[in-house]
């Protein structure tokens, strides 16, 4: 049997108990399943909150991500489901609530059958016109990602050709814009966002230690990727960096990552001299989101707190391997810096590389110190040591 579907009233609804009122457009978005695909909808649902200020909006979300939309400004109410539930159970549970329109983010079978089976009146998103009532095409400019073979790869290095760089309209960030731009929002691209109250990040400097010293900043270190080896820069360059960095600024480090990557995280924090906190696997996305705002960087591989780190508006030196920063990086904050050293096979989108892992053995510790140094001495928190 499924297990009882949460409903979660964020803190900014005046509607409470997750009920809207009556006559009040109410609007439910069915939500991505990934963090960093989740943080890339936020500029979509800031522009739908312009464009809808008065409308009841709901999220409807894996629970694992429940808590990345709590007390958003965009968001009045957070409905959680877990892997338990059913597709049918998730649909009876929606039908009790009346809404009036339906957006799926997710381009899946499943999310559109969720809005179908709620008998929502106004089902909107891409493709499946079976089940929506608005089927968009795809917009103009998107970019399928492609997985590419080993044969392939061989090819394109043995003919060396160019690697495949993408226009900026192929950002994933404009999927979801296209779709609310159907209700009449705004498709202009917005850097993502995610709101985090200082009574958080008070409570988890206390929790973790994550102390302010002058002088002595924290940086945020994230050498795992829940996709594969392919997007893992190897463990002794982020050692190497991370002893570099900490000569270089005096900084403390922190380490952030899935319970997988916590032996990782303790082997890089050896081999460095014992001075990485390992929080990998120890936070709650709520603690994560307010951790990485208290650094004041994070060297990320492109992974989900690679998108947190940059939407909580801390800066970050992301390093890209086999995926596309044109399709999936930060590149909308001014903030970021992206590494990479694409050879004629990238971007292939594997999560683990056929040959030599050429992609990220090229990125050399020097270039990634070179550019967060630029970051830490422009931010104004700390002095050059002489």
């Amino acid at each position: 049997m499924a297990r009882r579907i949460l409903t979660i009233a964020c803190e900014k609804s005046v509607f409470g108990k997750g009920v809207a009122m009556p006559d009040v457009e109410d609007i439910l978005v069915r939500g991505v399943n990934w963090l960093g695909d989740a943080v890339m909808t936020t500029p979509a649902l800031m522009r739908l909150r312009q464009a809808r200020p008065n409308a009841h909006i709901t999220i409807l979300t894996p629970e694992k991500l429940a808590a990345l939309y709590s007390g958003q400004s965009c968001i009045d109410d957070v409905i959680a489901i877990s892997p338990a539930d059913t597709v049918w159970a998730v649909g009876r549970m929606l039908r009790g609530r009346s809404f009036t329109t339906g957006i799926a983010f997710p381009n899946s079978t499943r999310s559109a059958l969720e809005l179908w089976l709620a008998r929502i009146p106004k089902r909107i998103g891409i493709g499946r016109p079976l089940l929506l009532t608005q089927s968009l095409p795809r917009r103009v400019g998107a970019v399928k990602m492609r997985k590419r073979s080993a044969g392939e790869i061989e090819r394109r290095i043995r003919d060396n050709c160019a690697p495949d760089i993408f226009p900026a309209e192929a950002h994933d960030v404009h999927d979801y814009l296209h779709i609310v731009g159907a209700l009449g929002a705004s498709i202009e691209p917005l850097p993502p966002r995610v709101e985090v109250g200082a009574n958080a990040i008070e409570q988890v400097r206390e929790k973790f230690g994550l102390t302010h010293v002058a002088g002595r900043p924290w940086l945020g270190l994230v050498p795992g990727a829940e996709y594969g080896p392919a997007k893992r820069w190897p463990a002794e360059r982020f050692v190497e960096t991370a002893v570099a960095l900490h000569t270089k600024t005096n900084c403390r480090w922190v380490a952030f990552g899935a319970a997988a990557d916590h032996e990782l995280v303790e082997k890089i924090g050896k081999d460095a001299g014992g001075n990485i906190l390992n929080l990998a696997g120890q936070t709650t996305l709520h603690e994560l989101a307010a951790a990485l705002k208290i650094c004041e960087l994070v060297v990320t591989n492109d992974t989900g707190p690679m998108h947190l780190a940059s939407a909580v508006g801390t800066p970050v030196v992301a390093i890209f391997g086999s995926t596309s920063p044109e399709l999936t990086g930060p590149v909308f904050s001014p903030r970021a810096r992206i590494i990479r050293q694409p050879p004629p096979c990238a971007p292939c989108f594997l999560p683990q590389c056929p040959i030599d892992l050429r992609c990220l053995r090229s990125i050399q510790c020097e270039q990634v110190v070179e550019s967060a140094e630029k970051i830490i001495w422009n931010s104004g928190t700390q002095e050059k040591t002489k």
